[in-house]
């Protein structure tokens, strides 16, 4: 018998999620990057228990297909590199593709997602096919409809346990509940709920600070800590993503 066997995927998401998760706050960072690598203009983050119980992160990004949604599940699949060459010139704040199947091993996880109907796929808005292409008043209402459907999928441990449409606005909201419910010695381990959502607020705070044109939400055990405005200013240069990130990782 071999001694050397591959693990299966959600030992390795859960080996991969001692390195991306140390605790809530590292649940918002890995989130808020990706609304923000999204074009998200305006971001909401809240918590309950000190992102123990939950951290849900809304954003008004790109969003994504039923497709992309499923593939973001899996390891080292991103949208933000594809060859060597791109590692030379990342202008993102992330790339590995871990963050999503990490944090869902460890975690019971909801994505919902629509993707926004500019984001440049290529492939023209449903709701200008329905007008420009004749049709019997049921098909029109339901390409109509077709503009408004999103896609939900729920997690727990890392195993996918349903997929299904559902309603949503233009963007991605993300849930993680019961953070390491699965692994009680991690979760033991985890300061105290002040502690944590102490955390949580620092990193926004810079974020919010390295960010001015994105408008940042926190609230904390339903109140609403702070609600900042967006302020218009031109794209940061890759350089200037860069540096933020880096900044926001200290």
């Amino acid at each position: 018998m071999n001694r050397i066997r591959l693990l299966p995927d959600h030992v390795a998401n859960q080996i991969a999620a001692g390195e991306v998760v140390e605790r809530p706050a590292s649940v918002v960072k890995e989130l808020v990057e990706n609304s923000l690598d999204a074009q998200a203009a305006r971001i909401t983050v809240e918590i309950h228990a000190g992102g123990r119980s939950l951290v849900r992160v809304t954003d008004d990004g790109l969003g994504m297909s039923r497709d992309d949604a499923l593939l973001c599940l899996e390891r080292h699949a991103t949208s933000k590199i594809q060859r060597a060459e791109d590692l030379s010139a990342i202008a993102t704040m992330g790339f590995r593709g871990e963050a999503l199947p990490s944090i869902a091993s460890v975690s019971r996880f909801m994505l919902t997602t629509r993707e926004r109907e500019n984001s440049g796929t290529g492939v023209p808005p449903v709701s200008s096919i329905a007008v420009s292409t004749p049709s019997s008043p049921g098909t029109h209402r339901q390409d109509a409809c077709a503009t408004i459907e999103g896609t939900q999928i729920i997690i727990a441990g890392g195993k996918i346990s349903e997929v299904k449409a559902a309603g949503s606005a233009p963007g991605t909201s993300i849930e993680v509940r019961q953070l390491f419910f699965n692994l009680p010695a991690r979760r033991k381990f985890l300061r105290a709920e002040e502690t944590e959502a102490a955390h949580i607020q620092h990193y926004l705070t810079l974020a919010a600070l390295a960010f001015p044109e994105v408008a940042f939400a926190f609230v904390k055990d339903g109140r609403t800590i702070w609600q900042l405005p967006r302020k218009n200013q031109a794209p940061k240069s890759p350089h200037a993503c860069r540096d933020c990130r880096n900044a926001c990782a200290r």
